[in-house]
């Protein structure tokens, strides 16, 4: 009766072992596409920053007296580039959404201004960027799965049992920039 106790005891041990592990592994993997996820967003931004000295120059060389906007746009591009560099979510986002507001008035000039909309280079400089606001949109959007998917995993039994032992917290939400 002991050695079949002893058994069991050390089958219990051993299925607890195996579930930490597995839980352990899946929450550090979790963590890992989290981290990948933002930095996918990362790269989109970094992408889209990279993408407005050029435009402001265009600009620039068809409307030299918006300096305000261009000024503006140049601020805009350096906080967002030094947002990256942390680990905020929401600072990201919030230069994201500063950036959003000083670039609509850069491309509205295209409108008061017939020869800086037909420039090739203007054109070209816009379609770039509406494309890299859809790999943007994308990236968030995938950071916000990995997200939802580690953060479900953190409150579900039994892996909320090992989450403690991981080191992983629950991560914030990109929010839109609005």
């Amino acid at each position: 009766m002991v050695r079949l106790l002893l058994i069991v005891v050390l089958a219990l041990a051993v299925l607890a072992l195996v579930i930490f592990v597995l839980g352990y592994n899946k929450i550090r993997a979790a963590d890992i596409r989290v981290n990948e996820a933002l930095s996918g967003i990362d790269v989109e931004l970094t992408r889209r920053a990279s993408l407005i000295p050029s435009l402001v120059h265009t600009v620039q060389t068809f409307a030299a007296h918006e300096k305000a906007i261009l000024d503006h746009v140049t601020n805009a591009r350096a906080a967002l580039t030094a947002a990256t560099a942390g680990k905020s979510v929401a600072q990201r986002s919030a230069a994201e959404r500063e950036l959003d507001s000083a670039l609509a008035p850069l491309l509205a000039l295209g409108q008061n201004y017939p020869q800086l909309n037909s420039s090739s280079n203007f054109l070209n400089l816009q379609d770039n960027l509406a494309d890299t606001e859809n790999k943007l949109a994308f990236a968030r959007q995938y950071y916000n799965d990995a997200v939802a998917t580690l953060n479900g995993l953190l409150t579900r039994i039994p892996w909320m049992f090992v989450a403690p032992l991981t080191g992983v917290s629950e991560r914030e939400y990109y929010q839109l920039p609005r």
